[in-house]
């Protein structure tokens, strides 16, 4: 008998809460939540802009080379 379940993956352990800047001297976001894996095997990440409020979609892996925020 074959299984036809979709493999499980787990969600990357995400800093949620914490503020990030977009490279050295870019705005600040808030890490949200994570939405969604994506098909290269990449998650999608909610942010919210510092300034604006405004709310976006954001991958994980380019999270994980941006600074904390000072």
């Amino acid at each position: 008998m074959t299984s036809h379940h979709t493999p499980i993956y787990e969600p990357p352990a995400v800093p949620l809460g914490k503020i990030k800047r977009f490279g050295l001297f870019g705005p600040q976001y808030e890490i949200c939540r994570v939405l969604h894996r994506v098909d290269d095997g990449d998650w999608l990440l909610a942010i919210k802009l510092v300034e604006s409020g405004e709310t976006a979609e954001y991958r994980y892996s380019h999270m994980l080379d941006d600074p904390e925020a000072q």
